[in-house]
């Protein structure tokens, strides 16, 4: 089974770290990188530029208008993600409570669907006639 773990942190708060706090959360978090990678259950990981360079696409008078972000007031923010692949959810969870991460933010854990609207049968996701 495929999961997605989001990493949701306060982007504020990592310039306040001194270098040498900064140097050791990213040494802590290569760890955990390479803890998956041994492990075998790592397919994919991606990190997000910040919030404030974000962009959204939003329907105004049924037309699509561009707002420059950020634009969620929100404590968190979405910073990177991880695909695994794991027995399942319970695996999926247990590697997100492994995550740094889950110290000073929060990391979501979402199952991935195989397939798009394109490429699956998903006819069970529509309400009864």
């Amino acid at each position: 089974m495929r999961f997605m773990l989001l990493d949701y942190v306060n982007e504020s708060g990592w310039p306040t770290l001194s270098r040498a706090e900064q140097e050791h959360w990213l040494e802590v978090y290569k760890g955990f990188m390479r803890a998956m990678q041994d492990a075998g259950v790592l397919r994919s990981s991606g990190g997000l530029y910040p919030s404030a360079s974000a962009r959204k696409v939003e329907a105004k008078n049924q037309k699509p208008v561009v707002v420059d972000g950020p634009y969620a007031e929100t404590k968190e923010q979405l910073g990177g993600f991880h695909i695994i692949e794991v027995r399942d959810a319970q695996e999926a969870i247990s590697w997100a409570q492994r995550s740094p991460t889950a110290l000073h933010g929060t990391v979501e854990v979402r199952q991935l669907r195989d397939g798009t609207l394109l490429t699956e049968d998903l006819s069970s996701l529509l309400n009864p006639q």
